[in-house]
């Protein structure tokens, strides 16, 4: 989904570009020498919505090595997921790496590229990648989740700010006052995950029926990927409460999936 939103986003202003764009591209031989770099990167990005993702990938490096951030960040993606490509994690991690390094303002386009690329960078780090330099180091892990979330808010990287609050991770002390306040803003943003685990700790700390509201509403809205740890938590904690908290608590439920999480 990110995928798609960053790229129609840079891409609204402009027509779309053709799968085999004659001006930019050769069958034969590939990128034009000269090319204008967005030229080729909407190349690239007609070229694998088209299912050409060979010709994708040489596109996005030509736009890639010449300033465009977004081309950058699609290589970083496709070496991550093995789209169109072999995964290569170190690839995507040395992607990752670049975007990150480049001096982008909140607010600015290119700010969900760099963002985005903290936050992976951080997973990267937080786990280590086998048989490269990557080692795992959770406090390097945590100053990338830091950035991303405090510079661009970015929602993931302030769910991973609050789970590692709760769990006194990557150098800081286990606290969950600040764990609190990092899940709160990555769930007012719709974050699954963060809703959820903040509900765990509401419901653990005597707040029960908001609590289960904020679990049931983040199962409601679960990726696939995310329901079954959800759903054991969820059912967990209302095994656990009394007949009239788990009644108001799904009326509550209703009213955030309607009108948001802050009734």
């Amino acid at each position: 989904m990110l995928g798609t939103v960053i790229a129609c986003a840079s891409l609204s202003a402009v027509e779309p570009a053709l799968a085999f764009d004659d001006k930019v591209f050769d069958d034969k031989t590939g990128v034009k020498p000269k090319s204008n770099p967005f030229a080729v990167f909407r190349f690239g990005f007609s070229a694998y919505h088209s299912g050409h993702k060979e010709q994708a990938v040489e596109a996005y490096r030509y736009a890639a090595e010449n300033g465009q951030i977004g081309a950058t960040w699609k290589l970083a993606r496709m070496y991550a997921e093995g789209d169109g490509v072999a995964r290569n994690d170190y690839e995507a991690f040395k992607f990752f790496s670049e975007i990150a390094e480049q001096d982008v303002e909140p607010g600015s386009p290119e700010e969900s590229y760099v963002s985005d690329a903290l936050v992976a960078l951080g997973d990267y780090i937080r786990r280590g990648i086998p048989g490269t330099p990557v080692q795992p180091d959770a406090t390097a892990a945590q100053e990338y989740f830091m950035r991303a979330a405090a510079n661009y808010r970015n929602p993931n990287a302030q769910y991973e700010m609050g789970r590692m609050f709760l769990n006194g991770e990557g150098g800081v002390k286990a606290s969950a006052r600040q764990a609190g306040r990092w899940l709160q803003l990555a769930a007012e943003k719709g974050h699954a995950g963060a809703q959820a685990t903040l509900g765990n700790l509401l419901f653990h700390s005597g707040k029960a029926v908001r609590g289960l509201a904020l679990m049931t509403v983040a199962l409601e809205r679960a990726q696939p990927v995310d329901q079954g740890w959800i759903r054991n938590m969820q059912e967990e904690a209302f095994a656990l409460a009394p007949e009239a908290d788990r009644r108001t608590a799904i009326a509550l439920a209703d009213d955030m999936l309607t009108k948001g999480i802050n009734q």
